[in-house]
């Protein structure tokens, strides 16, 4: 079984910054691509961010320029520097990961969330 378990959520002030991570543990024998969405209350999941095996990212236009994705394989672990927060920001960030796990296949896992309010 694989876990995901977030941290690095808080309350920030209107252009300040903030560096999220999410480490993967469990039976892992290797993670693909790795992803960041986050979710504003009343509104529909959105991906923000993604990076894959090689190193490739994705960005959202609203985070481009402002957010960096980044991994440590060696850690199993996705980082999503934060900088330029706007109150539009603030919202609930998950991480997701696509994993081979070593007992059950491949699939999709899901970390619990994490806070993020911008605000002065």
């Amino acid at each position: 079984q694989v876990q995901l378990v977030e941290s690095g959520g808080g309350l920030v002030q209107p252009g300040g910054s903030l560096r999220l991570s999410c480490a993967a543990s469990g039976s892992i024998f290797s993670i693909y691509a790795m992803f960041w969405y986050r979710q504003i209350p009343g509104k529909q999941r959105e991906v923000i961010a993604h990076i894959t095996s090689g190193g490739s990212t994705y960005y959202a236009d609203s985070v481009k320029g402002r957010f960096t994705i980044s991994r440590d394989n060696a850690k199993n672990t996705v980082y999503l520097q934060m900088g330029g927060l706007k109150p539009e920001d603030t919202a609930v960030y998950y991480c997701k990961m696509v994993v081979r796990d070593a007992t059950q296949g491949m699939g999709s896992y899901w970390g619990q969330g994490t806070q993020v309010t911008v605000s002065s």
